[in-house]
């Protein structure tokens, strides 16, 4: 039903509502107008992935290591949602399972 993963997004809640025409960005705010049940799955799966990498290492996740050096634990728990809610689009829109990144296997 979605276009896009950041369509789905924009649906739950996790990014900023996109209205963009002729090359010119027009973001508005986090509407939190879909669904909150999902959004707050979503959140609380984030934020058990960065309780977890916290206690032992993010070595195997460069880019979540990169953004907890720069951002509060929240902000980077809602990037890591949006993250994780885009994968969920694509392995749904594609008909296939998750296939876990070969940096990660190692």
């Amino acid at each position: 039903a979605f276009r896009s993963g950041r369509d789905f997004s924009a649906w739950v809640g996790l990014v900023p509502k996109q209205n963009s025409s002729g090359g010119k960005d027009k973001l508005g705010s986090i509407s939190k107008q879909g669904d909150r049940y999902l959004r707050s799955l979503f959140t609380a799966g984030a934020l058990a992935v960065i309780r977890y990498a916290k206690i032992h290492g993010t070595r195997h996740r460069p880019w979540l290591t990169a953004l907890l050096a720069r951002r509060p634990t929240k902000v980077a728990a809602i990037a890591l949602a949006n993250k994780l809610a885009r994968m969920a689009w694509a392995m749904m829109a594609r008909n296939e399972r998750y296939k876990e990144p070969a940096a990660l296997m190692a």
